[in-house]
Formats: structure tokens, C-alpha cells, sequence
């Protein structure tokens, strides 16, 4: 009888926290400053709700330094006008995250002496969880082939939408509006402008900003209709200074969400990994997802979640409620839906099917290995997927029946297997993961003494 009989697992979901995930969020445009600051776009996550051509998008910030030099420019593919764009609060990004991060279950083994029950599937258990302008000024914007295409206020911010006839007259426009334009920003306009795309240009009200009360730039979203399924990420690499990590959650009324101009490839999953990893997996994962980027040679957008929104299993965090759903901008949502109370630990909705599918892309991008902008399509597909890593705690108590002395027999070519999984999938040096194991395993092997008897059937 195979020893996996005798596993009864017990599953946990831990909440995952990448230690290169992003504190705060960027725009995925590019920033500018006023006067010589030197702003830096590092790391990005970005909300696209979308179904049809209409499309809602959320951007976060992870803007560092005085909000007075902060500004930035987004290429959007209509005019934006001001009852399409409203400030949102960060949390439900956090939440977004927290509901579809890639996530490390545990198991452990029961008694393989003890008799064999029929027990129910074990649960996972949660987380821890705008001002005039002169008539002069006019005249000059026309003579560059810039046009203000609207102006106003939104929040803490203060928006202009622009349209430009090239990218030199772009350029000037906000040099002269009192912004120092990265270098290299120039060529970057020019597919934009003959695309004929137009300009989200926001910066800090400071008067609003500080009345406001917040200590944080909340993330901006933006509602419009476009055949357009894309997201601008050429202008945001100005800025950089090494490898940027977006992520993108994309929510949609059918299913996977999948990049169509570079390659969509599923993220690692359902390994086998020593116990250890439990109190590294943030650099564990880090690791992993280095490795799985340098072997597709840094031109792939990786899956890391995919699921109907309406249940998840495991578990790292409850399912978003309606009114949550609705804030990230999902806008095709049913009024007579059930109701939006939170989900208890451990909630399994009722309804095998939802209106909302979630897909998270993670994409690291370099201007060289990621020349073009992300162009999505959605898809039938509904299949599940996500980044799932598996930690299977031995049995710790005493093994006094012959099945528990197999079982004890079957556990080296176990560890064995989990580390040489561990090396493979994180590039890490198998002897250092075999030193490490050794601290949990090694009063799980038999006695020399224990292995002499049992040559003879005596143990």
C-alpha cells in the first residue's frame, strides 16, 4: 500500500508578501519633474476592468518626494473628460492583491499507523492577513500643434488632457509649463502622437492636497470607450534605472486575459518544497521568478492567477464583495446581485459561476526585450490556475507499526526530491538546501541499528 494513503492533509494558506512587490504604486506612464528632481518609476500595478470596448482603468503610485514635484503623463486613446476620472483609495488594489497573490498551502501528514477514515476535505484557513489661461497662452500652444482638449479638477489632482501634432511641440509645451522632460522622451511621443492617442498630463493640487487630509497620492481612474485593448508601458521606462515589475490585474466578464504581442506563460506551480522555505518565501519566490524570467529570455508576461471571483480555493484572502468589485471598476455588475456582505473565513460561494474572472499578469520589462506596448485579448477560457507552492510536514509522532517503518523508510527519497525541486526552480545551490533540511529531518531517519533489524524483519 502506497504511504500516500495515509496522508490526511490539513491545508493553510499563508499570506505571501514578495519582497519584490511594490510598497506604494507607479503609473504606467512616465513621471516629469519640475525644476532638476530626479523622479524614478520603479515598479507598477495597474487595474484594467474591462468588457466590450469600454474599459475602466485604475493606476497606483509609488511616487517618493515632495507631492509639489510630482506630475505625469499617460497616453490614453480618447479625449478623457472630467466625469470620467475619479480618485479611488489604495486599498482596494491591496485587496485585488492580497485575493490573487501567488500563495504557499501546507500539509501535514497524519498517523500512518492510525486507522485509515473517511474525513472530509480539510479547508483553507485565511490570510493573516484647474486655472485659466491667457489668450497668449493659447496662441502658443497652437503654434507647437499642442491643444489643451480639456482642463479640470479631480481630487488632489489637477488634469489636463492634451492632443500634439508632433513630438517637439509636445515637448516644449510642458518645458514651458514648468516641466523638465526625462531625456529620450521626445522619440518615445512620436508613435503615440501618429497613432493619434491623446495626453493624461495630472499633477498635485497642493491646496487640495493638504485640506485633503491624506499623507499618500490616492491611485486616479479612468473611464473611456476604445477598440483599443492596451496598455502604455514605453514612456514609463524613462525613468528606470534597471528591470521594472507591472502588475496587471485584468477583470473581465468572460475569462483569461492574455498578452497577444509577447508570450503569456503560466507561472511555475504546484511544487513540492522543504519545509524551510515557510520563513523564506518571499526570497524564495523572488528567486523563482528570476529564474522562470531569465529562461524565457526576459520576453514573457507570466500568469500568475486566474479564477472566477466568486470563490477561491485556497483561500489567501476573501472573495471581494460586490461593492468592493464596483470600486475596482467593474461596472457591468448585476444590481440584483446577492448581497455584499463580507465572506466569513473559509467561504465558499454558492454560485459555481460569476460575472467576474480575474486575471493577474506579472510582466519585468526592459526597453530592449519590450520594445512595444501590451496589447490584451480576452478569452473564453475559464480554467482555474495559480501559483500555488506545497509544504508536506512529516509525521512527528512515534512510528511503531510496519507501515509507519515504511513510511519512516520513504522519506529521505522524499526530501531528496523537494530540494532537487527547490534548486531547479530557484537556481540555489542544492548543497546549501540539503544543509537546511537536515535540521528538520534528521530525527525522521531510521537508526543504523533500526535498519540492521529490519534487514531481518525485526523492526
Amino acid at each position: 500500500m502506497k504511504f500516500l494513503r495515509f496522508l490526511t492533509p490539513l491545508l493553510l494558506a499563508i499570506v505571501v508578501v514578495l519582497c519584490f512587490a511594490p510598497t506604494a504604486w507607479a503609473f504606467c506612464g512616465f513621471y516629469v519633474a519640475k525644476a532638476d528632481t530626479k523622479l524614478y518609476n520603479k515598479a507598477s500595478q495597474v487595474v484594467i476592468a474591462r468588457n466590450g470596448d469600454r474599459t475602466v482603468l485604475t493606476m497606483a503610485n509609488d511616487f517618493q518626494g515632495e507631492v509639489k514635484d510630482f506630475a505625469m503623463v499617460v497616453p490614453v486613446p480618447t479625449v478623457i473628460q472630467k466625469e470620467q476620472v475619479r480618485v479611488t483609495e489604495p486599498k482596494i488594489i491591496e485587496r485585488l492583491d492580497a485575493f490573487s497573490a501567488p500563495r504557499l498551502v501546507e500539509y501535514f501528514d497524519s498517523d500512518p499507523c492510525a486507522p485509515l477514515y473517511d474525513y472530509a476535505r480539510p479547508l483553507a484557513a485565511p490570510a493573516p492577513t484647474a486655472s485659466n489661461e491667457s489668450a497668449g497662452a493659447r496662441r502658443g500652444d497652437a503654434s507647437l500643434g499642442v491643444t489643451v482638449e480639456a482642463r479640470f479638477n479631480v481630487g488632489e489632482y489637477d488634469i489636463v488632457i492634451l492632443s500634439a501634432k508632433e513630438s517637439g511641440g509636445l515637448e516644449t509645451w510642458l518645458q514651458r509649463n514648468g516641466y523638465k522632460i526625462p531625456r529620450g522622451a521626445k522619440q518615445l511621443l512620436k508613435p503615440y502622437i501618429r497613432s493619434s492617442m491623446k495626453f493624461f498630463v495630472a499633477k498635485v493640487n497642493l491646496d487640495k492636497f493638504e485640506k485633503s487630509g491624506y499623507q499618500f497620492l490616492r491611485p486616479l481612474q479612468i473611464s473611456y470607450q476604445s477598440p483599443r485593448f492596451m496598455l502604455p508601458i514605453r514612456l514609463g521606462m524613462i525613468n528606470a534605472t534597471t528591470e521594472q515589475d507591472l502588475i496587471v490585474y485584468i477583470l473581465s466578464p468572460e475569462g483569461q486575459a492574455e498578452i497577444t504581442n509577447y508570450r503569456t506563460v503560466k507561472i511555475p506551480s504546484d511544487a513540492n518544497i522543504p519545509v524551510f522555505v515557510k520563513n523564506e518565501f518571499g526570497e524564495f519566490y523572488k528567486s523563482m521568478f528570476q529564474t522562470a524570467y531569465t529562461k524565457e529570455d526576459k520576453k514573457v508576461g507570466f500568469l500568475e492567477y486566474a479564477w472566477d471571483m466568486s470563490n477561491c480555493d485556497p483561500c489567501s484572502a476573501d472573495p471581494l464583495t460586490q461593492e468592493e468589485l464596483k470600486q475596482a471598476g467593474v461596472f457591468w455588475l448585476d444590481d440584483n446581485s446577492p448581497s455584499n456582505v463580507p465572506a466569513p473565513p473559509n467561504f465558499r460561494r454558492p454560485f459555481p459561476r460569476s460575472s467576474v474572472f480575474i486575471s493577474r499578469l506579472h510582466v519585468r520589462y526592459t526597453r530592449d526585450k519590450f520594445p512595444e506596448d501590451l496589447i490584451f485579448q480576452q478569452t473564453g477560457n475559464r480554467d482555474s490556475f495559480q501559483g500555488r507552492y506545497v509544504l508536506q510536514h512529516p509525521f512527528q509522532g512515534e512510528l511503531k507499526c510496519q507501515a509507519g517503518r515504511e513510511y519512516k523508510r520513504s522519506l529521505p527519497k522524499r526530501f531528496e526530491q523537494e530540494a532537487q525541486t527547490l534548486a531547479k526552480l530557484t537556481n540555489w545551490n542544492i548543497q546549501d538546501i540539503r544543509n537546511k533540511m537536515k535540521l528538520n529531518v534528521s530525527n525522521l531517519r531510521l537508526s543504523w541499528w533500526e535498519n540492521f533489524l529490519s534487514w531481518f524483519g525485526l523492526y
